[in-house]
């Protein structure tokens, strides 16, 4: 019987079985940042151990960053302190860190694929949730606690319970003006923000063959806001032609290797899984969150459901919802007024994400009372969009061209909504709170959704302002 690209990296990557019935898995690629490192590298010095292989570690600076200057010190005390130990830790310890301004700073999860770290067959570990994102290369790749990441730095291994798969199949195309964060948002609001605890999600189908690369981990990337631990896209000719000449990648002969052992990781045609899902390209609208978790969506021109749309165990988070976004069942999300609009982020801070989001920038300019923020994803994204003028367009329009960071995603830095502002945002979470205000709202859509409120200072159709 065929296996899963999950059970074949699983079982290459197997250590031993322990008698907790977890398994012992070897971490092929460890990536940390600033937030989540400094606790477990003070467990390593209090210890006495050292990391095991440095080589297998690589750092960089993003959550707490500022996109607008890169003068050091930084003015929060915090953020500040947190760089400096991840700068001394780094140096200690003998990891690579890509800092501010070395031409490879960026988002973790951004950094990873762009300069072939990440490559098919690998276990992926990172202290942050959005490491599913690697899954679109065909890694196995999951975020982990503090204590984990110092396992990690010691030993090289997690303890590890290996979850049931999930092949989630969209089949068909996509209608002009849908993108992969709709199709993301879909697939969670249709499967629930817990319908994929236990599971990993493997993506199929005509929709997801057809995506790029960075397509594939735009859905990667938010599998754990549906609950999975982690999502995957199996290896193809796409992600074969992506890794080429990467820094990190393979080079000659050793690349044509590599390819015909990552080409055998992929999940069996006779592979059999736990559960299967299956969706419609053409029934996907774009997308927006109306609550206070990513599976409270709706197409932009529906409705905010009622109570008795949920199951009973929802009710009552919905109920929170409407009273915190000020919203009323029956009431449309098309037309509800924002203050801030937002593209960048682990899930759309990318090339092709800002190429999309500057095909709306073009059509208008962004209305006075919005404030608007463009922030790549890493430093060669924002030299590739600077060389294609993409930032030029955006300036034009009325947003700010802003410098690599995590920004406004998890707002751990100085961009932050303020009292109850309303924020169109490319990110991945709509949590209350999530966006630096306590009060703070936050509408989760596609980079060309963002772009389209902006200009039009209220969420907006997309579709109707493309060009046919």
């Amino acid at each position: 019987m065929g296996k899963t690209l999950l059970e074949k990296v699983w079982e290459a990557h197997t250590v031993r079985e322990l008698p907790s019935g977890q398994t012992q898995l070897f971490i092929g690629l460890h990536l940390v940042h600033e937030v989540t490192s400094p606790q477990a590298f003070e467990m390593l010095r209090e210890q006495g151990l050292r990391v095991l292989f440095p080589e297998r570690t690589f750092a960089t600076v993003d959550h707490i960053i500022p996109t607008d200057t890169r003068q050091r010190p930084y003015a929060d005390p915090q953020a500040e302190g947190m760089m400096r130990a991840i700068e001394r830790n780094c140096a200690e310890f003998g990891i690579r860190l890509f800092q501010a301004s070395s031409g490879y700073q960026g988002i973790v999860h951004v950094l990873g694929p762009e300069l072939g770290l990440t490559q098919p067959g690998m276990t992926v570990a990172c202290g942050d949730s959005h490491t599913s994102t690697h899954g679109a290369l065909g890694a196995v790749a999951f975020g982990i606690g503090t204590s984990q990441v110092r396992d990690v730095l010691a030993t090289q291994c997690l303890a590890m319970q290996r979850p049931k798969v999930r092949r989630v199949v969209v089949d068909g195309c996509l209608a002009r003006g849908v993108y992969a964060k709709d199709v993301i948002l879909h697939i969670i609001r249709k499967l629930g923000v817990k319908g994929g605890v236990g599971y990993a999600y493997e993506y199929a189908g005509e929709v997801i063959e057809c995506m790029s690369m960075e397509e594939r981990m735009t859905v990667c990337n938010m599998s754990i806001e549906g609950g999975a631990r982690l999502g995957y896209v199996n290896p193809d000719e796409k992600t074969f032609s992506y890794l080429r000449g990467r820094e990190f990648a393979p080079k000659g002969e050793a690349f044509e290797r590599a390819v015909r052992w990552w080409r055998s990781m992929a999940s069996d045609p006779d592979a059999r899984y736990d559960d299967e899902a299956h969706f419609r390209g053409e029934e996907i609208g774009p997308t927006v969150t109306w609550g206070i978790n990513p599976g409270q969506a709706i197409a932009v021109d529906e409705a905010v459901p009622p109570p008795e749309a949920f199951p009973p165990d929802e009710r009552e988070v919905a109920e929170e919802a409407y009273r915190y976004m000020g919203l009323r069942p029956g009431q449309p999300i098309r037309g509800m007024r924002i203050d801030v609009a937002f593209i960048g982020s682990c899930t759309n801070g990318r090339l092709s994400d800002l190429r999309e989001a500057a095909k709306v920038a073009r059509l208008g300019k962004v209305k006075p009372h919005v404030k608007a923020l463009v922030v790549p994803g890493s430093e060669s994204v924002a030299r590739a969009a600077e060389a294609e003028g993409l930032h030029e367009i955006f300036r034009a329009a009325g947003f700010e061209w802003r410098m690599p960071g995590c920004s406004m995603c998890l707002a751990m830095n100085p961009d932050k909504l303020v009292d109850r502002q309303v924020c169109a945002s490319s990110s991945n979470r709509n949590f209350k709170g999530r966006q630096g205000s306590p009060a703070g709202r936050t509408l989760l859509m596609s980079p060309a959704m963002v772009a389209a409120a902006a200009i039009a200072g209220e969420v907006v159709d997309v579709r109707e302002i493309l060009p046919a």
